[in-house]
């Protein structure tokens, strides 16, 4: 890796690509409303809505309490941090990454057999931000790329406003992305998209953004969004800020976005500029490249903190990183997860279904693997029919998991060398930091956020002490699910990578499977009044070393 780095019809409404017998579910994914706010109103506003289990939004740390409850839950994020003290190693960093390949096609539900969109709908490389209106606390300022910016909730509430970005890959082959649940931009070939989260709630007073402007942008929870393109900029009435965001926003562009095939070597650079932060891809193995910046020239923008009233403005905003250096210190506030540098698998939102209710886009026939099925339940939702898909002709749902863990992610369909019946592994190297691009991360840590998303099982996980909250999650029935994906560590051109799966060959380090995970973690909040409060939101295991360096 190193050495290479020196035809279906439908209907376009608001977010989605609609047959006409889905338009009923057009709200479950994506809000629409007449664009009063919008810059131009041509084209029908469309926003992402996380209150509604999007597949891409950030987990917050009390969803019962920002969205209500019987809502959202959230999503299932094993992930590996980074830290180090080198000032940059917070905003500054590159990684090498090969991105996954599937199997054949031919025969898509032979039993056993998987594919990347039923493991995970993305992957993402994650960094915290600053957003002076998303919890804004007390304070009205940021300092970009500062350690200043560290505040102990347990010692005082006066933390910036932070957000949170995602650098997001989406797997090619089902349904298309702009569909309830859409995983997809291409029949074969892989997209990547910006994604910014903020939180518009302040937990001093605990007032949150008027309830007019949350049904416009979609949710308390609100996402800038923005594909990487070749050119670096949104594509012509794309905005990537909530208040403005068109069907445009949300829609690939395979002649203008950058489009990559299974297997290609990528080199992923993030750093800060003057005018935001930068993303760039640049693919190794085809030579071509795509970059994104979260600068107000390209129409990302704050959803400006109005608890009162009707307002929705946008704020356009320059996104800059929030913090020097990454550690344990420097967090997203008000995220269920503890970190700021860090790599995450989304896991958890696919499983098989027989028959699906086209009008509600759910699942009235039987949920589970080819040879283990049983009636669907509730949380088989977002579905789509084999028909819609680009490539591969399977029936399944990306909603489900709420309150069971029995989906394709939750079976040993994860790599593990059979790549006749199971995709490769995600591989990608520990950040660079530096200059240059040349300073390794000294420590890391595996995280999961189960107790967050296992406060629905039977019986559930009690966030306040911890009993009940279980390294494998609980399945419908009540039992363990038969699976969970684990980290380990492998060798690519001479070099240490890190893939997730099940036993992957030549894996040097499993880092004893699930148990890499580690212990249940007890942050701390900024609670009403600005008191503090605790919640047990993760499993984490803290390394003293980085296993898994670039080798000079």
């Amino acid at each position: 890796m190193r050495e290479k780095l020196l035809s279906k019809s439908y209907l376009i409404l608001g977010g989605f690509m609609l047959t006409a017998m889905i338009a009923l579910s057009l709200s479950a994914v994506f809000t629409l409303y007449k664009p009063t706010h919008a810059a131009d109103t041509s084209s029908p506003h469309a926003s992402l809505s996380c209150s509604k289990d999007s597949q891409r939004c950030v987990d917050v740390y009390d969803s019962e309490k920002v969205f209500g409850k019987d809502v959202y839950v959230g999503h299932d994020e094993p992930s590996t941090l980074f830290y180090s003290n080198a000032p940059g190693s917070g905003n500054q960093m590159r990684y090498e990454l090969i991105l996954p390949k599937d199997p054949s096609p031919v025969n898509p539900t032979q039993r056993g057999k998987s594919f990347n969109f039923q493991l995970h709908p993305a992957f993402w490389f994650g960094m915290a931000m600053c957003d002076t209106q998303s919890f804004p606390e007390l304070l009205s300022t940021c300092t970009p790329d500062s350690d200043k910016n560290i505040v102990d909730p347990a010692i005082s509430p006066r933390h910036p406003g932070v957000a949170f970005m995602e650098m997001q890959f989406y797997p090619p082959g089902w349904a298309p992305f702009q569909l309830p649940g859409g995983i997809s931009c291409d029949p074969t070939k892989w997209c990547a998209a910006l994604n910014i989260d903020s939180l518009s709630e302040n937990p001093v007073t605990g007032q949150v953004l008027n309830s007019t402007c949350v049904a416009h942008i979609g949710s308390p929870e609100y996402v800038n969004f923005a594909f990487i393109t070749k050119s670096g900029h949104p594509q012509p009435n794309s905005p990537p800020n909530p208040v403005n965001a068109t069907i445009h926003t949300f829609t690939p562009n395979p002649s203008a976005d950058l489009f990559m095939n299974s297997g290609d070597e990528l080199a992923v650079t993030m750093h800060d500029t003057p005018n935001g932060l930068q993303i760039g891809i640049n693919d190794l193995t085809t030579g071509q490249s795509g970059s994104m910046t979260s600068s107000a020239a390209n129409g990302f923008g704050q959803v400006e903190f109005a608890p009162t009233g009707t307002e929705c403005m946008n704020i356009p905003y320059n996104f800059h990183p929030m913090y020097s250096t990454s550690s344990e210190k420097t967090r997203v506030t008000w995220a269920a997860h503890s970190y700021n540098i860090a790599f995450s698998d989304e896991i958890g939102h696919w499983d098989y279904c027989t028959s699906i209710a086209s009008s509600t886009a759910t699942c009235n026939g039987k949920e589970g693997i080819p040879g283990d099925q049983e009636k669907a339940d509730a949380d088989d939702t977002f579905c789509q029919p084999a028909s819609v898909s680009l490539l591969i002709p399977v029936s399944g749902c990306a909603g489900t998991n709420d309150p069971g863990f029995d989906g394709t992610s939750y079976q040993p369909l994860w790599p593990d060398g059979n790549t006749q019946l199971h995709p490769t592994p995600i591989q990608y190297t520990s950040p660079l930091t530096g200059a240059n691009y040349d300073v390794n991360y000294s420590r890391m840590a595996f995280e999961a956020d189960l107790p967050r998303i296992e406060i629905t099982s039977t019986p559930p996980c009690n966030r306040s002490t911890g009993v009940d909250c279980t390294l494998i999650p609980l399945t419908d029935d009540g039992s363990a699910a038969v699976f969970y994906p684990f980290f380990s560590t492998g060798s690519e051109d001479n070099e240490c990578i890190w893939r997730i799966g099940n036993h992957i060959p030549g894996s040097t380090n499993d880092f004893g499977q699930n148990n890499q995970y580690g212990q249940l973690l007890v942050l701390t909040y900024t609670g009403l009044g600005g008191h503090p409060m605790t919640l047990i939101e993760d499993f984490r295991q803290i390394l003293s070393h980085n296993p898994c360096t670039l080798q000079e």
